[in-house]
C-alpha cells in the first residue's frame, strides 16, 4: 500500500507535534522539578521567597499545560491522519518524529529562552553559558539531526 506524500507530511507533523510537547514536559520535570536547575522565570524573578517561588511554579505550571496542549493537538492530527486511513508509520520513523519534534523544542527554547530572550538559563549558576551551548549543541541541534536520520531511514518503510 503506499502512502501519499501529504500523507506522509501529515503523519510526519503529528509526530513531531507530540514530540515537541514531550520535550518541553521532560525539559519541566527534569530541569525544573527533579535537578532544579532552573524555573521558567529564574531570571525575572529570584527564587528567595514563598511568595516568588509560588510565582515561580505558577509560571512553569503554565507552561507545563501548553505542553500537554500540544500533546493533545499532536494525537488530534495523528487521529485525524489515522481516520483517513493513512499508513501507520514505522517505529523507527514515529520515533524519529519525536526525537526530531524534541530537539526543535530544544532548538527554539534554547536560542529563545536563554539566549535572545535570557529569561533563564539551563543552570542557573556563574558558568551558565557552558551549559547554555551544551544543551543547544547537544539536547537541540544533536536531537534535531538523530530524529531527521531516523525519519528518513524509514521513509520508505511502513
Amino acid at each position: 500500500m503506499s502512502v501519499k506524500l501529504s500523507g506522509n507530511r501529515r503523519l510526519s507533523r503529528a509526530g513531531i507535534v507530540i514530540g515537541v510537547g514531550l520535550g518541553g514536559l521532560v525539559d519541566s520535570f527534569l530541569l525544573h522539578m527533579i535537578l532544579q536547575w532552573h524555573h521558567m522565570l529564574s531570571n525575572r524573578i529570584p527564587p528567595d521567597s514563598m511568595e516568588n517561588m509560588h510565582r515561580l511554579m505558577t509560571a512553569d505550571g503554565m507552561f507545563d499545560a501548553a505542553c500537554f496542549l500540544l500533546i493533545l493537538v499532536g494525537v488530534l492530527l495523528l487521529r485525524n491522519a489515522a481516520t483517513n486511513e493513512l499508513v501507520v508509520p514505522s517505529f523507527v520513523a514515529f520515533t524519529g518524529q519525536l526525537i526530531f519534534g524534541w530537539g526543535l523544542f530544544n532548538t527554539v527554547e534554547g536560542i529563545i529562552d536563554h539566549h535572545v530572550l535570557q529569561i533563564h538559563y539551563v543552570r542557573q549558576v556563574p558558568e551558565f553559558a557552558v551549559y547554555n551551548w551544551t544543551f543547544l549543541a547537544l539536547a537541540g541541534l544533536g536531537f534535531l539531526g538523530a530524529g531527521w536520520l531516523l525519519m528518513r531511514l524509514n521513509r520508505n518503510r511502513v
